[in-house]
């Protein structure tokens, strides 16, 4: 089975990471979308919500499973006996820093590789981190978030 692993803190899911899913669903036997869970991190929704998000998103994906990890998650795709990690690329920066974690994983993970999806230009703009500044701002987020998406 190929199995894959799309890690991510989904704080929130944005319509970027749905792409990326949905465009990886036809190379993949199943994929588990992961939130990792990291304790010295602040949040702008809980675990639940977004876990809550997560499925709602990808509930007439039969191969999409939604889980949480906690620690590396190149030690979480062993546990679960994933070969590869999806990652989205939107630009160079993005490319510059998960070429690294990508070579490290090669190492840390036991040969898991990484198979990277470009973001396609009406996403490349997204992020969480750019979603959660409009939503702290009291601006309208919907346009960046799917529709089971509600604050």
């Amino acid at each position: 089975m190929k199995k894959a692993v799309f890690p991510g803190s989904f704080d929130p899911i944005t319509t970027g990471h749905v792409d990326i899913v949905r465009r990886a669903i036809p190379l993949f036997d199943q994929i588990v979308v992961a939130i990792g869970n990291n304790t010295q991190k602040n949040y702008l929704f809980q675990l639940d919500k977004r876990m809550d998000w997560l499925e709602d998103v990808f509930a007439k994906d039969e191969k999409v499973i939604i889980d949480t990890y906690e620690g590396l998650t190149a030690h979480f795709c062993q546990r679960i006996g994933a070969k590869y990690m999806i990652r989205g690329l939107r630009n160079a920066s993005d490319f510059d820093y998960e070429k690294t974690i990508s070579q490290l994983n090669q190492i840390v993970g036991g040969n898991l590789e990484t198979v990277f999806f470009i973001s396609q230009p009406q996403f490349s703009h997204i992020s969480s981190t750019i979603v959660r500044e409009i939503i702290k701002g009291k601006g309208d987020a919907r346009p960046f978030v799917p529709s089971e998406v509600r604050f």
